[in-house]
């Protein structure tokens, strides 16, 4: 078996106008800036057959989103997010041959029993309510996309639809981020607590939303910074009035560090050849 390593060529330009915004905005002494993509949308995936269907379609093993709560959060829920979260998963659909076809970022939203319930009095209702993941996907392909998954879903259980209009994409990137945040928090949450100790609890609730929704790192690289889905009505937390940037700013940012993004970017090559000598 042959692996292709793919090599990523850009105009000069692009690294030109690169440094000469990166030098404008200063975006390593300015602090984290934030972007909504818009050029991605969010799919909501829910029902019994969720994992299974996901992990006979996608490069990476997804089941451990099917997986239970467990020990590694808190038995006593919080007013927005569990303690502990599911860090998000980055996978590929290929053609059966092996070559790319759409990219995904897949995130499970916090489950009912580890939330209390709208009046604050217990955990949500039912904890054994059908299993939802939410997918970040390439937005110039999402019909195109949503026929694939359709077409694959055949009598599995799950229920394919697209929510762009409801949720948005965003990237935080920036100011040195990557280099004093740990693998998985948001280094200004991870201040959060009494003293020399820290309070789980807090922390999430610092660096997500009242629905649940939080930043997470980026899972293809520490350099690109976090990256979460949120309400479209909402702005997500951490995100200043004066460091909400345009999008160009992350692709240039995504760029000069070698990453493509979505199936615009990423070559539609054989990815593993199996068998080939």
């Amino acid at each position: 078996m042959h692996r292709f390593k793919l090599s990523l060529r850009f105009p000069k330009s692009i690294s030109s106008s690169y440094r000469a915004i990166h030098d404008k905005t200063q975006f390593d002494n300015a602090g984290p800036v934030a972007s909504v993509l818009k050029s991605r949308a969010v799919v909501r995936f829910r029902g019994p057959d969720t994992v299974k269907f996901l992990q006979g379609l996608l490069t990476n093993d997804v089941r451990r989103f099917g997986e239970a709560v467990g020990e590694k959060t808190s038995t006593l829920p919080t007013p927005n997010l569990p303690t502990a979260s599911e860090a998000p998963m980055y996978a590929a659909l290929l053609t059966p041959q092996g070559r790319f076809l759409y990219d995904f970022f897949l995130y499970a939203p916090p489950r009912p029993d580890t939330k209390l319930d709208k009046t604050g009095s217990g955990p949500g209702p039912d904890p054994d309510e059908a299993l939802e993941l939410f997918a970040d996907v390439d937005a110039s392909v999402l019909d195109e996309l949503l026929s694939t998954l359709k077409k694959y879903r055949l009598r599995s259980k799950v229920d394919i639809e697209n929510v762009a209009e409801e949720l948005y994409c965003w990237q935080r990137f920036g100011g040195n981020l990557s280099e004093k945040s740990s693998s998985v928090e948001e280094p200004e949450a991870a201040s959060v607590g009494w003293g020399a100790g820290v309070d789980p609890a807090g922390m999430s609730a610092s660096h997500g939303g009242p629905l649940g929704w939080q930043w997470f790192k980026d899972p293809r690289l520490d350099c690109l910074g976090f990256r979460g889905i949120f309400p479209s009505n909402t702005t997500p937390p951490l995100v200043e009035a004066d460091k909400e940037t345009d999008e160009q700013n992350y692709f240039l940012w995504r760029i000069e560090n070698g990453v493509a993004e979505g199936s615009t970017e990423i070559p539609k090559v054989i990815l593993l050849c199996p068998g080939v000598v």
